[in-house]
């Protein structure tokens, strides 16, 4: 097959106008030309590149989500060709639909290839939920090429760069950042920090992805695999025998489980209703008490753990429990992985003892901030509850008198 840089644009305007010929539409809906364009696919005369271009030209997840599974039994320039339709979809917001992935490649000499050389490190999340990423390959000769990102949790991709580096300049930048930062970065799966960067990127504003918009074409240069949309964690079949028990409240003494925060205007809701038993005109007793404040804990871990937030969890937990295993907190992570499980399964968490003392640990710091600012400022008015005790206070003084 003739490169696709040597397609002359007399031959690219034959190859479009033959699409038309054999009954492509431009001006249909997106869904009818690209249901078309499939269609078209191995006709006599049809060219693969001239498909590629026209679904290039509609700007819609199923169009995505067509050129990737056409790059899964695509190669050389044919499959150029692809990513960089792909790519340039991707410069414009528009990915694949979720859950779309390529179809496997059988050919396991091609896999192999795809991935001599490559490797990676990771350092743990911090209180923000900000980490590092590196994936590095091998160069011909000696020394590597390494691709490092900053994600966060939140706010996505917000910094990336590849660079050329000896294994001394690796080491070293490597015992650095250890050192400034106190945490150690732990060799992993490059398959997982790809996932990691690829789905930061996915999560990324747009009016912030000006500084990391060249990623998919940095990540080419090492990578030759279509982005991942989803990714089976390797911890689940680490800690298969334990997914099954239940995950130990004591896994909230780990700082990189405990300071992972729930936004507080999401939280706070739950806590003002926490607080409003306190303060009722209605004298309720420690036990009566504690038994509304269990069904203010359970509701919010149900609605709040069931979305996004949920999704976001989960994660967060896979990753740390990989993190565990690899600086030798084996419990901790079979604990993680748990957790993240039942995230994964939909499971009723409304009673398991590590999301109630996560629930309540995210209740209770915004409770605790407020009380503080309430004693900093000072009071004018009354609570109910706090003007009925004030008043039995006046009657009793009065009495003993």
């Amino acid at each position: 097959m003739a490169s696709v840089k040597e397609i002359s644009p007399k031959d690219i305007a034959g190859a479009d106008a033959q699409l038309r010929e054999c009954g492509f539409d431009p001006a249909a809906t997106p869904a009818v030309a690209i249901a078309k364009l499939e269609a078209l696919r191995g006709a006599a005369g049809v060219s693969d590149t001239a498909i590629v271009r026209a679904l290039a030209s509609i700007a819609t997840p199923d169009s995505a989500g067509a050129l990737l599974r056409l790059e899964a039994h695509a190669a050389g320039a044919l499959r150029r060709e692809i990513r960089r339709a792909l790519f340039k979809l991707r410069q414009r917001g528009i990915e694949p639909p979720a859950g779309e992935t390529p179809a496997p490649d059988t050919s396991a000499a091609s896999a192999a290839a795809s991935e001599i050389g490559l490797s990676a490190l990771l350092s743990p999340a911090d209180a923000d939920g900000a980490r590092v990423v590196w994936i590095m390959k091998a160069r011909p000769g000696a020394g590597l090429r390494r691709l490092w990102g900053l994600v966060s949790e939140r706010d996505g991709l917000f910094g990336i760069n590849l660079a050329n580096l000896n294994r001394k300049e690796l080491r070293h930048e490597r015992a650095d950042l250890e050192r400034r930062a106190g945490v150690l970065m732990i060799d992993a799966d490059w398959r997982v920090a790809d996932f990691i960067l690829c789905d930061a990127w996915r999560r990324t504003p747009e009016s912030h992805r000006g500084e990391v918009r060249n990623f998919f074409a940095l990540r080419t240069e090492l990578i030759a695999q279509s982005p991942p949309s989803d990714l089976k964690h390797p911890v689940y079949d680490e800690f298969a025998a334990e997914l099954a028990h239940e995950p130990s409240p004591d896994l909230m003494k780990e700082p990189e489980i405990a300071a992972w925060p729930i936004a507080p205007a999401t939280v706070k809701p739950y806590a003002d209703e926490i607080g409003s038993l306190r303060n009722s005109v209605i004298v309720l007793s420690r036990v009566q008490q504690e038994e509304r404040v269990v069904t203010v804990v359970e509701r919010a871990i149900a609605e709040l753990l069931g979305g996004e937030i949920g999704t976001r969890l989960r994660r967060h937990l896979e990753d740390t429990a990989y993190y565990f295993a690899r600086t030798g907190r084996g419990p901790q992570a079979a604990w993680a992985a748990a957790a993240a499980a039942r995230l994964r399964d939909g499971a009723d968490l409304k009673r398991g003892a590590f999301f109630q003392a996560f629930m309540r640990a995210q209740l209770g710091a915004i409770i605790a901030e407020e009380e503080q600012h309430q004693r900093e400022e000072p009071r004018l008015i009354m609570t109910p509850a706090e003007a009925m005790r004030a008043g039995q206070a006046a009657r009793a003084r009065q009495r003993q008198r």
